[in-house]
């Protein structure tokens, strides 16, 4: 049973959050967040970076389906294949919008392959090896991050590898002329652009502590845990990311360079 929390009187006013939240609630929250889409779309507008109106959607889409997560979060958690079923859903919309970005048409869920390959192994050894427990509230969020970072990993990767191939295709006729298999060939040429995909993974693992202090880590703190503690979790999450994002990033290459995705 969880302990229960003394509610508001009828007609009380909620006290503002901010001790246990990095976010205070309060009546301009609202303003300040119509503020800040309203500034990313005029900005990516008037950039010419082509997002415009794709900034307005995915913070209207993000609202929504947190909204919805709110709300079903507590039935999710309590029921094993409730939870099974949301991780499977959060697996396909990755899988999804990682082949969306690389390719057009029936092709895109192929994608699904190199999302799996990352998640699947890191997951799974987290698991068995006890480090986290089978409990739904702890798989749900881990599985979300790794997830989230293999379907980063994948749609940049996939999306450079096959865009260098486009561009230098006289370079992979080149290869071929010399003997290379096409598969091999193909490596040759968009091996080392699709590995830039994991520069941002890297670069947050080598730079965490001293630029930013990562949600996992924070979260820890407000929630009680100690200074110790936290850096562990932390360090777990981003360890298991890096290895999962390059898992990803080399079936996503080797699928690129076989020609599933062209």
């Amino acid at each position: 049973m969880y302990p229960e929390r003394n509610a508001p009187a009828l007609g009380e006013t909620l006290p503002a959050v901010r001790s246990s939240s990095l976010i205070t609630l309060t009546p301009l929250l609202p303003v300040a967040l119509v503020a800040l889409v309203a500034l990313g779309a005029l900005v990516a507008w008037l950039g010419h970076l082509g997002h415009g109106r794709a900034v307005l959607t995915a913070c209207l889409r993000a609202a929504v389906q947190l909204g919805a997560v709110s709300l079903l979060i507590t039935w999710v958690v309590s029921s094993f294949a409730a939870a099974t079923g949301f991780i499977l859903l959060m697996y396909g919309v990755a899988a999804f919008t990682a082949g969306r970005r690389i390719t057009p048409g029936r092709t895109a869920w192929r994608a699904a392959v190199p999302v799996a390959a990352g998640t699947a192994p890191v997951l799974a050894l987290l698991a068995t090896s006890g480090v986290i427990s089978m409990d739904a509230i702890v798989v749900i969020p881990i599985a979300g991050i790794l997830l989230g970072g293999c379907m980063t990993a994948t749609s940049l990767a996939g999306r450079r590898a096959v865009d260098e191939l486009n561009h230098r295709k006289g370079e992979v006729e080149a290869a071929l002329s010399l003997g290379f298999l096409p598969r091999d060939a193909a490596l040759e040429i968009c091996r080392p652009a699709a590995a830039q995909a994991l520069v941002p993974a890297l670069d947050q693992t080598r730079t965490v502590g001293l630029v930013t202090l990562p949600g996992a880590f924070v979260g820890m703190l407000l929630g009680g845990a100690g200074p110790i503690e936290a850096g562990i979790v932390q360090l777990v999450v981003l360890v298991a990311l890096l290895a999962a994002e390059a898992l990803s990033i080399v079936v996503t290459t080797d699928m690129v360079a076989r020609g599933h995705f062209t």
